[in-house]
């Protein structure tokens, strides 16, 4: 079914038990099964992509937390760790693409898991405008002459925002041909640019470190623009690391493309959320230890880019940005990809408007097409939004966050009722013979905490914070721009699936079987 490719992209076709552990759950083999191990790490590793969510959002954590926000970083990583576990026990049981909607799906019932998939897929187009955003915060440091919009680079700035609107649409072209062209070659792609991200990261860590020009217990203290007391510091610091641990579940996403993905996807969620949590802290940690000044109100503005060229030189400061912008690339890529699986998923199901033509998969690429044209055009619309205010730049990077949690919570909490009334099996073995990937009696509390951390940290993103939202004042509709683009989504989704329950409406196609897989 494949053709001959690099290590790790293997070249044989899929096995036929691959091809009938899908058949149970009622789907033919289409997406070629062509990714190794390393494969799958680096779809959940690009998605969440260290450096480009990093890079992008130290910035507002420095300027709302001050140097305590560190702190955010490891609570968010424990409680992305407990809800990344309760994922990596479904990504054993149902490797299926779309893995949120399919999970939900059968954990709860196909209109509430429905809902789950609409909100995940509709917060995964918004996180690739979002990557692609993140362009403004690195190239124009790196060169002048990437400023094609006005003289000011700061994407809270008017041209600093216009100008990311135009890097981000050209960036999403390149990024939507690749999702065309084949998998092997995305695949390709990813790895080159994970392993390049992490020796930057690795690199950029040490480097940062044998700078430091102060001790870790600066984290300590609140200082620059830092909310009311340490409470405000860390619930507002706590959107970078909430905005860069989010995605790990890609690599549940591409269960239908990986070779024994009963046995891979499992470890590769946990171990791409692990590594990217380690690096991304210690990264944080560095830019505030190596920072030459923590009160100049540059470390609020140009972030981690201003650390990096003062403190290393602009040389090597340059080039470690440019590492960056490989970062970003393969990042927007990578959420493209795993926006496009859901819209396969679903509309396999039929379950989407236009579902046949975004269900069709190209015999040749193994590559769904359409999905990956309208999950492009969809985001740089939505990047022509910061052509209208330097606020969407938040608007925009906070919004898609709350959408992602919400669609988590909307799997645990499923999950954990299930676990209750003791209907969720940890039997079963995968591809090898050896038992599923199972928390066995933690499984309950685990999946709990998961649950209560996703749903308070939904509350606190989505918060109307006006200092945060509409710091200049007088426009209320930035402010409640996630509560209101949240409040659309749902109203969109209730009407299209209303519309197709109309006695006048062609007949839909039928609902899929939510069963228990044979594990």
């Amino acid at each position: 079914m494949t053709s001959t490719a690099p290590a790790d992209v293997r070249p044989d076709p899929p096995r036929p038990e691959s091809a009938a552990d899908l058949a149970e759950f009622g789907y033919r083999q289409e997406l070629h099964r062509s990714l190794g191990r390393y494969a799958s790490f680096a779809a959940g590793f690009s998605f969440i992509s260290v450096l480009t969510t990093v890079f992008q959002f130290f910035a507002f954590g420095y300027a709302f937390g001050g140097p305590v926000f560190f702190w955010a970083w490891p609570a968010v990583l424990v409680g992305q760790l407990l809800v990344a576990a309760c994922f990596a026990e479904l990504a054993a049981r149902y490797p299926i693409s779309g893995a949120i909607y399919q999970w939900s799906s059968r954990l709860s019932n196909p209109t509430f898991g429905w809902f789950a998939g609409w909100i995940m897929v509709i917060g995964q187009i918004v996180v690739v405008a979002a990557a692609a955003l993140a362009l403004q915060m690195v190239m124009p440091p790196i060169w002048s002459g990437f400023q094609l919009v006005g003289g000011d680079p700061a994407p809270t700035s008017a041209s600093g925002a216009a100008n990311a609107a135009v890097l981000g649409v050209i960036l999403l072209v390149l990024t939507t041909f690749v999702n065309v062209i084949d998998n092997r070659v995305m695949s390709v792609i990813n790895r080159i640019g994970v392993t390049a991200e992490i020796i930057g990261a690795v690199l950029i860590i040490v480097l940062l470190l044998t700078h430091s020009e102060r001790s870790p217990g600066i984290t300590f203290h609140t200082g620059g623009g830092a909310q009311a007391g340490l409470f405000g510091a860390l619930s507002v610091g706590s959107f970078t690391a909430a905005y860069v641990m989010i995605g790990f579940d890609s690599a549940g996403e591409m269960s239908e493309e990986t070779h024994n993905p009963r046995r891979v996807a499992p470890r590769t969620i946990l171990t791409a959320l692990g590594a990217a949590g380690l690096l991304g802290g210690l990264i944080v940690l560095g830019g505030l230890l190596a920072a030459p000044s923590l009160t100049d109100g540059r470390l609020g503005v140009d972030g981690l880019s201003y650390v990096l060229t003062s403190s290393l030189g602009d040389g090597v400061g340059r080039v470690l940005l440019t590492d960056v912008v490989v970062a970003i690339s393969v990042a927007t890529l990578a959420i493209q990809t795993a926006a496009c699986r859901m819209l396969f998923s679903m509309a396999r199901d039929g379950r989407l408007p236009f579902a046949r033509r975004l269900a069709r998969v190209n015999p040749r690429t193994g590559m769904p097409s359409a999905p990956a044209l309208v999950v492009g055009v969809l985001a740089a619309a939505l990047l022509l939004l910061d052509f209208v205010s330097p606020e969407a730049f938040l608007a925009i990077g906070t919004t898609c966050i709350v959408m992602l949690y919400l669609a988590y919570a909307m799997v645990t909490g499923p999950l954990l009722i299930r676990r209750l009334r003791g209907e969720f099996t940890s039997e079963g073995t995968d591809e090898t013979g050896a038992p599923l990937f199972s928390l066995g009696r933690w499984g309950v509390p685990v999946n709990t905490l998961a649950l209560l951390y996703g749903l308070l940290m939904t509350v606190n993103l989505a918060w109307p914070r006006a200092e945060v939202y509409d710091p200049a004042g007088g426009h209320w509709y930035f402010q409640w721009f996630t509560v209101l683009f949240l409040a659309v989504t749902l109203a969109a989704g209730a009407a299209f699936r209303a519309y197709r329950r109309r006695p006048s409406a062609p007949a839909p196609v039928p609902e899929p079987t939510v069963q228990e897989a044979t594990v």
